[in-house]
């Protein structure tokens, strides 16, 4: 592999939160080469340029989480991430943030307490009645290890968690890092904590339905571990287990298949009459107003069906796994 150099700036993100009222930005200029990762460019920083610099790190191998920060916005893991590869995205000045600016305690230090109380609340331990002194194991069947479907890789680095916008908007938000565990569980045929860890996270404004579906946290994940798809089977398992409440997020998921199973695309002016009632469309009326001049809605006597109907409605029996 070739090692040709370049010389590169660094704008990194100050903070101290014992001394500073306000966050900076200081800049490095650096020749890099082309196999330094960012964890090798923020040891230099720290090492040639400026020893206050601080930031987390431990095992170099992608497997702790310690060093996860922000290169121009996007989540990565400092010593899994090279520095070439981020210049063919964002080009030759590159910015380094913390997970999250507003919980900086000392440049890439950033206090995690809201991350690990949601971690937390999920139960993300094995529930189970075992003998104390066993005298045989209690062995896991491939096909049932297959449902955990990886969530037992996760590292908990937090890039998941903070690249959600539904985090940043809601505090109540469990974020996906919490939920995959909750799935990693909950998929484990040894547990006996199904019911109770779905009726925590199966809550309005804090649980699975409060997930908007951006798929930001599959795109932070390092390990690809794809936490919406297991918020997506957190769903189905609500509904397998008898849990889904007759509530505004619940019909919203039962309405969107129905509409699509009805026309083979969205109407998306009777998923919020489905969703909400009549009632609760009176308050969209403005944003409808709105829609209908962009043709992002027709009026429902002028709905279309989709010409390859009969199609969809196969491929949607054929892949829904959950009774609404």
């Amino acid at each position: 592999m070739s090692n040709n150099t370049q010389k590169l700036k660094f704008k990194v993100f100050r903070f101290n939160k014992e001394t500073d009222y306000l966050p900076h930005y200081d800049t490095f200029e650096m020749n890099v080469n082309s196999d330094e990762l960012v964890l090798d460019v923020m040891n230099r920083i720290k090492w040639e340029h400026d020893g206050s610099f601080s930031y987390r790190r431990s095992c170099r191998h992608g497997i702790c989480g310690s060093c996860a920060v922000k290169v121009n916005g996007k989540a990565t893991l400092a010593c899994k991430d090279r520095v070439s590869d981020l210049v063919e995205l964002f080009g030759e000045e590159l910015t380094i943030e913390p997970q999250d600016m507003k919980r900086a305690y000392k440049d890439m230090v950033i206090d995690k307490e809201n991350f690990w109380n949601k971690y937390n609340s999920v139960q993300p331990y094995l529930v189970a009645d075992i003998e104390e002194f066993p005298t045989e194991e209690n062995i896991v069947s491939i096909e049932e290890n297959e449902k955990i479907d990886e969530a037992d890789y996760c590292i908990q680095c937090g890039n998941c968690f903070y690249s959600c916008p539904a985090v940043s908007v809601n505090p109540e938000y469990m974020g996906p890092a919490a939920l995959v565990k909750a799935w990693r569980f909950n998929s484990d045929s040894r547990d006996t904590a199904h019911e109770s860890r779905l009726d925590d996270v199966n809550q309005l404004g804090s649980g699975i339905w409060d997930c908007v579906k951006c798929n930001e946290c599959a795109e932070a994940c390092p390990k690809e571990l794809d936490p919406i798809g297991k918020i997506t089977k957190l769903h189905n398992q609500v509904f397998e287990l008898g849990k889904a409440n007759n509530d505004v997020a619940v019909r919203h998921a039962v309405g969107f298949k129905w509409s699509i199973m009805k026309h083979g695309i969205l109407d998306e002016g009777e998923l919020v009459r489905y969703s909400e009632g009549n009632i609760g469309v009176m308050k969209h009326i403005p944003e409808a107003i709105e829609m209908f001049k962009k043709g992002k809605i027709v009026m429902p006597w002028n709905m279309p069906k989709s010409k390859n109907l009969d199609e969809i409605k196969k491929l949607v029996e054929i892949t829904s796994t959950s009774k609404f």
